[in-house]
């Protein structure tokens, strides 16, 4: 198949007071990145509290317990894994990231050490595959209990999917591999016939996982934004139908300050950082792939209210649209990676990257390198060294904000 640019963008002229901060930058992204190879890209996952060897005697197989434990374990300010028997491992979505942050920093410097990484990555990501679906999905390597539902160790979501997905398409556009963007087509067959497309008047929602109609915006548009990254390079017209119905769905909902709840039903009606920032690249991913620029407004109104509502001035990320306790690494790298790839469409957006960079680097990293979980106040820090979570997406997002400056 031939190699078309996915993501074409336009060059925004970068400061020479940003430039000249990029040293800095790189200094972050090495300590980072000597960091994981000394642990062999393992870390901690914020939902792996039910790899306890203690889980099922500590829950009996109780829903409440279940969630109390994976629960306690993800909010409590000390790490509790070590006492609870949970080990590092690696992650399938946090080398997701890492491939796509390794192809980034390979563009930006040339080295080619960086391209050794990200195709390793990427044939791990192959073998990890789970089984028994249509195409190519990925799930967590943790039993996980959601408000709304149980998710067994292997079973795929289509968050993970979606994200895993993308960096193939990212493998694909820079090693001009073809096996990388059959993998994504697999990706978007999976999506097709594994996942219910849930009728909501004249649009749908792409359900999170298989078997259950859960709707919930973030992974929606995930689906539709791989759907239609694929469509470009394939034009596979389901696929873009796909999409477009699904973005409907989500651009429907939008509130009239510009926000989105985490989903519909009465119990994820919460606006959060992060998951808005999923939001908004999905949709500026579409227009991108497609050049079908129908839902710029929806765009455009969701990013400004995220701008101005989750950030304090010192570029600090503030997790709820009404409170910015606790500072969540999470936060931090998607909103530096959200401003970047919305570089092209707001001037201010590769400042407020930076800036956010900079205040993480400060407040988040260990002096051995690699990134804390979550700030409660000033003295009080989770300093869980999370994988996919914290190491995984500081990675991809430095890389993406070092490779624009």
């Amino acid at each position: 198949m031939p190699s078309v640019s996915l993501s074409s963008r336009e060059s925004v002229p970068v400061p020479a007071s940003a430039a000249a901060r990029k040293p800095a930058l790189l200094g972050s992204i090495t300590r980072l990145s000597r960091w994981l190879e000394e642990h062999d890209y393992r870390g901690y996952d914020t939902f792996d509290g039910l790899n306890s060897k203690f889980a099922r005697a500590l829950t009996f197989n109780s829903v409440l317990l279940r969630t109390v434990l994976l629960q306690g374990v993800r909010r409590f300010p000390i790490n509790l894994r070590p006492i609870l028997g949970i080990a590092p491992e690696r992650s399938t979505k946090g080398m997701g990231f890492l491939a796509r942050g390794f192809i980034r920093l390979k563009r930006a410097t040339g080295i080619s050490e960086w391209d050794r990484k990200a195709e390793a990555a990427l044939q791990w990501l192959i073998e990890q595959q789970s089984s028994g679906y249509s195409g190519a999905c990925w799930g967590n390597h943790f039993d996980y209990q959601a408000r709304t539902f149980y998710l067994p160790k292997g079973v795929p979501t289509v968050v993970w999917t979606s994200l895993i997905g993308h960096a193939f398409l990212d493998g694909w556009e820079h090693f001009h591999n073809d096996e990388y963007l059959r993998i994504a087509v697999s990706a978007c067959e999976h999506i097709v016939r594994d996942l219910a497309a849930v009728p909501d008047g004249d649009t749908v929602c792409i359900a999170y996982i298989p078997g259950k109609n859960t709707m919930v915006h973030n992974a929606n548009v995930l689906g539709a934004s791989l759907l239609a990254r694929t469509y470009a390079a394939t034009r596979t017209k389901p696929y873009l139908e796909l999409a477009r119905r699904a973005l409907d769905y989500t651009a429907k909902y939008q509130r009239p300050d510009g926000s989105w709840y985490y989903g519909e039903k009465s119990n994820l009606h919460w606006i959060d950082n992060f998951h808005t920032a999923y939001v908004l690249d999905c949709f500026h991913h579409y227009a991108l792939a497609t050049g079908d620029n129908r839902f710029s407004d929806v765009t455009m109104r969701g990013y400004q209210y995220w701008k101005n509502t989750f950030f304090l001035d010192d570029g600090t990320p503030r997790y709820y649209c009404q409170k910015t306790l606790p500072l969540d690494i999470q936060c931090s790298s998607q909103a530096i990676d959200t401003f970047t790839f919305f570089s092209d469409l707001d001037r201010g957006a590769l400042p407020m990257a930076l800036k956010t960079a900079e205040w993480t680097i400060r407040n988040m990293q260990d002096t051995t390198g690699y990134f804390y979980y979550r700030r409660y106040s000033r003295h009080i820090v989770n300093k869980t060294p999370t994988l996919h979570w914290g190491q995984a997406t500081m990675l991809c997002a430095l890389a993406g904000l070092y490779e624009s400056l």
